[in-house]
């Protein structure tokens, strides 16, 4: 590992056996995963072989000068630095863009987690694909689902109906015992109207219809929807920054969002099955926030956060690199489209989706611009 004047910053010392504090470095040095440990005082103080080959330099010419002074105005970096050490643990951002060192930008996935000594682990995970060539909610999956609704609304709708109306005709003249098959029948064609209505809303291409919209006041209608409902029950609870300005999209598409958000949180707050199960729902400001459009023009400022948190079970560690997709989905009766739809609805409204999860503790983060 290359290290600066000032030591191994991995280890605690005086805390930690020499033979395990050099372990740590050497594992530190060996990850495939580039990290860099920024300083208390905002420097470069160790680098790996992949942070090294990444950007093409070593540590003598990474270090000179502040880490901060070497990113561009509104870095997602910075803000991704400042949470973790607002928050004192170890915060995540997907989709970052990174210019450093002169290196051409490149879009990587990123995680900053306090050191306890005053210093930032600071790992990447730089994206494959070309930056821009595909987006949250712009996948080839998502642009099938797109084609499949169109087909579904216009080949199925129709015949469900017909089926409908004629279970409804045999369950008016069926005998007693019969009438329970009839009235299955109804059941199942409403249900599976409700799978192709909700594929079917991936058809509409058309952009949300903006206007200034207070967030908080979309979130007091979603808990309204849910207290007596999918949450009756458990603990929920709102940390609202006041201050916040009015967003700026679609009311009815942001209600849209949040009560798939705060469903799922409430379901999974619901299968700890102790009684204990609590949600939460909180907003910020975040400034420097920017999130690049699928079409690749200029980043737009996405500063509005908007968290739910609940104390569930976590996200299962096989679908967290999926979530966001079409039919990926861990409930038994679920379609897997409800947050393949939320992701679709946030990047049309110039913003972010992404999560953190672990057993008791997920996390799911949505960033929105402010009105211009």
């Amino acid at each position: 590992m290359t290290l600066s004047s000032s030591g191994n910053r991995l280890g605690k010392p005086g805390k930690m056996p020499e033979a395990k504090q050099s372990l740590r470095a050497t594992a530190f040095d060996l990850s495939p995963e580039p990290a860099l440990v920024i300083g208390e005082e905002g420097g470069i103080i160790a680098v790996n072989e992949a942070a090294e080959t990444l950007f093409g330099h070593g540590l003598s010419l990474l270090a000179r000068g502040r880490f901060r002074d070497a990113l561009p105005t509104g870095s997602t970096l910075v803000s991704l630095i400042d949470r973790a050490i607002a928050e004192g643990a170890r915060v995540r951002e997907r989709g970052l863009e990174i210019s450093l060192f002169g290196q051409p930008t490149f879009e990587a996935d990123g995680a900053a987690a306090p050191m306890g000594d005053g210093s930032i682990l600071l790992t990447l995970h730089p994206r494959l694909t070309p930056l821009g060539s595909e987006r949250l909610g712009d996948s080839a999956g998502l642009r099938s689902v797109v084609g499949l609704g169109r087909m579904l609304a216009h080949e199925i709708k129709n015949p469900l109906a017909g089926i409908r109306g004629a279970a409804q005709l045999l369950k008016s003249s069926a005998r007693a015992e019969d009438a329970p098959l009839a009235q299955l029948i109804v059941d199942e064609t409403d249900r599976i109207r409700r799978l192709v209505d909700k594929m079917e809303a991936f058809s509409d291409n058309a952009p949300p219809v903006r206007e200034p919209v207070n967030i908080h006041l979309v979130l007091d209608r979603v808990r309204a929807l849910v207290v007596n409902g999918v949450a009756d029950g458990l603990t929920l609870k709102e940390t609202y920054d006041p201050s916040l300005p009015s967003t700026y999209g679609d009311e009815d598409q942001l209600i849209q969002i949040f009560l798939n958000l705060v469903k799922n949180a409430a379901e999974a707050a619901h299968s700890r099955g102790d009684g204990r199960g609590e949600v939460l729902i909180s907003t910020g400001y975040r400034h420097g926030v920017r999130v690049r459009t699928a079409s690749g023009q200029t980043p737009r400022g996405a500063p509005l956060e908007i968290k739910i948190t609940d104390n569930g079970p976590g996200v299962a560690p096989h679908l967290r690199d999926h979530l966001f997709e079409p039919f990926v989905t861990s409930k038994t009766f679920g379609a897997g489209l409800g947050l393949a739809l939320v992701s679709k609805l946030v990047v049309a409204h110039g913003g972010m989706i992404d999560f953190e999860s672990e057993p008791g503790r997920t996390t799911f983060r949505v960033l929105l611009p402010i009105e211009p």
